[in-house]
């Protein structure tokens, strides 16, 4: 619409758009006039030309149909010259008039309005404009078989520009538009069919869209269009069964509609070698199922599959039949036939090509395939693995990706393949992918770790490399499968009491202890489990509970959903290499659990509250409440080991070594006891005695009538003012009751091996059970049942009472 291509049009008047509006301008109160007086005269056909886009888009709202008819075909072929004229039609304000025109009643201006539309529609700044014109409706309401094939094909060139953006898929479903989309598949105009396929194509990027093509009967039609004139429609056919089958349903109606055997014609012709590689990509979806496998042996599809794996110079349609063979190998019966065709041999090849795609197909088949026994032998013998390790140096994140997860599962359950990955040093690049960005090379590199661990030689070289301080950061992720992968791995090596103290020194047990608070029942079971071997150290397990890990294991053990024997083992783990935190949960220490230095009492604590630190509660300021009762009875030979020790061992990373008040009135109380107390032979009278040493060094015997006199209590609180300190050593206090005797004699009895238990009870009680023999020990008359008494520290000291007497009782309770 230039000077230089005018365009003709028949109009009422023979001035143009513009000089008609200029005149209306100009009209006074007559013209108005005039134009109430109806005409019923009209213009002689006249002829004239427009020159400018502004002149034809004015038009398009002329009532005459003529007119109308003229200008769309005007606007087409202007919007046909280029991008620039689109966006000027754009400017003119032509989208609205012809999203209106397209409803026209006129078959004649509906047709030209879908061309111009459909040619406009190309560009980007018009499909923003159409997204917020909402024409959608409109256009898939004119996709009936009755509808003119030029508005077919138009109609669907707008809708394949405006199903690119997400928005409008949407709209294009939710207002139907599959159905009539699919019935054009079948259209004999191959720009109409080229069109619908296209939109197919984009709406299949969609979960529901897959479903409802197949729903919709949209394969049959689909498949027909693989017999196309058109390698284009043949490629986006191809394309759109391959988003379509990744539906297992999808699967089975291809099957049923002879889809394998077309798909296998293609295959099987070079003429259409262009589309080998789209066409091995929908059998790849559909192989999975023995079924579909042995549809495609009968027509000599494997054959013909295998000959693609092997085709030289051409990856794209080596790695889709690589992939092919993965998926085929997801059966059981499956990885048996594979097997039996020699699959392992081909693909250990094809670990060695340039290609990286290649490459990557074969690594995912490997990991398949390694799920049958025979075959994780036979990757082994054809030196598969050390290929699979070389390409964990690759660039390419994908490649690595897909050779760990292969060492994952050709290392699970097999010692052998795991020396054969440890004899090709992939253990160190290994360790080095755990600091990787890509979730699953992390989860796969730590799953083979784990895997390899299990043998000390490994697992002391994986160690070596530094594999604790890699696994930290893994313990902080987001990604399921990288928690449960690290924490088992971390179990594994955590056996190791060097492993342990790095982990501590790594900062790795408070990720750890975090993970507690998961709901995914892996990720807890593993950590668990973790926590549970890493608390075989007390430096460890007094970290752990310093994060709270004792608090959440209650907390989990108390949920009938969450709890199971890892969390109980981690539990019990825990307290056993923490006596103090034990005694204060539990109220009870076995026979069995000796108290060594560093050992206090805090007390009775509720279930869920945290137990402070020794150092923690040595730092709080002096309050009314009872002492902490502490057991030091190191010797200063003792510290220097232990200094020694401290040297080769790292300390806790969040705080500074801390030490306890000497207690030298223990270390008296226990040089006695070895002096005077072991040398005894009968056990009667070493636990006689060393009651009378526990009742003197605490006050004495007190009858049971005049304890409410015994000053216990002023004395305690004088010792915390005396030592500005709620901790309080067990040998300053001179004046003791239940409570500090039943603790006082534990602690002698652990140090010169006299085996008893510690037991609180209510209102400050404590006592001690011992198990004896009755009769002299060098008599024939000696019961060979022994007996658990009490041993009276407060009233009768040396006394025992049986303990299911009512003395006992009395002992215990009163």
């Amino acid at each position: 619409m230039t000077g230089e291509d005018p365009v003709m049009f028949l109009p009422r008047l023979n001035q143009n758009a513009e000089e008609r509006l200029s005149r209306r301008h100009r009209m006074g109160k007559k013209g108005k006039k005039e134009r109430e007086t109806p005409c019923t005269e009209t213009f002689e056909p006249l002829t004239f030309e427009g020159k400018t886009p502004a002149t034809i888009v004015l038009l398009l709202s002329s009532p005459e149909e003529d007119i109308l008819v003229k200008a769309c075909e005007a606007i087409h072929i202007f919007a046909e010259k280029g991008d620039e004229n689109k966006v000027c039609l754009l400017g003119l304000g032509a989208l609205e008039p012809l999203c209106q025109l397209i409803t026209h009643i006129n078959k004649l201006i509906r047709r030209n309005a879908f061309m111009a539309l459909g040619i406009m529609a190309n560009n980007g700044d018009v499909r923003i404009a159409l997204k917020k014109i909402d024409v959608i409706p409109s256009i898939i309401d004119k996709l009936s078989l009755e509808e003119d094939v030029v508005v077919h094909e138009f109609a669907t060139l707008c809708l394949a520009s405006l199903s690119v953006d997400f928005v409008c898929k949407a709209r294009i479903f939710d207002n139907k538009g599959l159905p009539p989309l699919i019935q054009l598949l079948s259209s004999p105009d191959p720009d109409v069919s080229k069109n619908s396929l296209e939109i197919i194509f984009n709406l299949v990027q969609d979960h529901q869209s897959r479903l409802a093509v197949r729903e919709l009967g949209g394969i049959p039609p689909l498949l027909d269009l693989l017999k196309s004139d058109f390698p284009v429609i043949q490629q986006l056919a191809l394309k759109t069964l391959q988003n379509v089958t990744t539906d297992k349903d999808a699967c089975n109606t291809l099957r049923e509609e002879q889809g394998f055997e077309k798909l296998m014609d293609i295959l099987s012709n070079m003429e259409f070698r262009d589309l080998h590689a789209v066409a091995l990509r929908v059998v790849a979806n559909c192989m999975s199922d023995s079924e579909s496998l042995q549809l495609i042996q009968n027509g000599g599809g494997l054959t013909r599959l295998m000959e693609f794996v092997l085709a030289p110079n051409m990856p794209e349609i080596q790695s889709n039949a690589v992939k092919c063979i993965a998926r085929v190998a997801q059966s059981s019966e499956n990885r048996e036939l594979l097997n039996e065709q020699n699959v392992e041999k081909v693909l250990v090849e094809l670990l060695s090509v340039a290609d990286i795609s290649v490459k990557t197909a074969a690594c995912q088949a490997v990991s398949a395939m390694s799920f049958h026994l025979a075959s994780k032998d036979s990757f082994r013998d054809l030196g598969g693995i050390p290929a699979v390790v070389r390409l964990l140096s690759n660039d390419s994140l994908v490649l690595r990706e897909a050779a760990t997860q292969a060492l994952s599962n050709l290392t699970h359950s097999n010692q052998l393949n795991a020396f054969a990955v440890y004899e090709a040093e992939g253990h160190e690049i290994l360790v080095q992918q755990l600091y990787g960005s890509c979730p699953r090379t992390v989860a796969n590199s730590a799953a083979t770790l784990g895997n390899m661990a299990g043998q000390e030689v490994i697992r002391c070289s994986v160690l070596s490399h530094g594999a604790i301080q890699a696994l930290v950061e893994p313990l902080k992720s987001t990604d399921t499968q990288v928690l449960v992968n690290s924490t088992l791995c971390l179990a594994v090596l955590a056996c190791d009491t060097e492993a342990r103290a790095e982990l501590l020194s790594a900062r790795g047990l408070h990720p750890l202890v975090n993970l507690l608070q998961t709901y995914d029942k892996e990720v807890l079971h593993n950590a668990c489990w973790a926590i549970n071997v890493c608390a075989s150290d007390v430096p460890t397990a007094v970290e752990m509970c310093k994060f709270g890990a004792l608090e959440m294991l209650q907390q989990i053990n108390q949920s009938a959903t969450r709890r199971s024997s890892f969390s109980k083992l981690a539990m019990i783990s825990l307290l056993n290499f923490n006596l103090s935190v034990k005694y204060s949960l539990t109220g009870h220490l076995a026979s069995t659990e000796v108290i060594s230095e560093g050992f206090y009492d805090a007390g009775k604590v509720p279930a869920g509250q945290r137990i402070l630190t020794l150092k923690e509660l040595s730092e709080q300021p002096v309050n009314k409440q009872r002492p902490i009762i502490v057991v030091n009875a190191a010797t200063e030979k003792k510290k220097e080991d232990d200094k020694r020790k401290d040297e080769t061992q790292p300390e806790p990373p969040t705080e500074k070594p801390w030490k306890m008040m000497d207690d030298v009135s223990l270390q008296i109380l226990l040089k006695k006891a070895k002096e005077f107390i072991i040398p005894l032979s009968d056990e009667r009278e070493q636990c006689a005695a060393l009651a009378r040493l526990v009742s003197e060094a605490m006050g004495g015997a007190v009858e049971m009538e005049k304890m409410h006199e015994f000053p216990w209590v002023l004395h305690l609180a004088e010792l915390k003012i005396q030592l500005q300190s709620n901790v309080v050593p067990i040998g300053l206090i001179s004046r003791g009751i239940y409570c500090h005797r039943a603790l006082l004699f534990k602690c002698l009895a652990d140090c010169i091996r006299m085996s008893c238990t510690l037991v609180r009870g209510e209102y400050n009680r404590a006592w001690n059970e011992v198990v004896l023999f009755n009769g002299n020990p060098s008599s024939k008359e000696r019961s060979s049942k022994p007996c658990r008494y009490i041993v009276d520290l407060m009233h009768q000291p040396g006394s025992l009472l049986t303990a299911s007497t009512l003395a006992a009782v009395h002992y215990q309770t009163i």
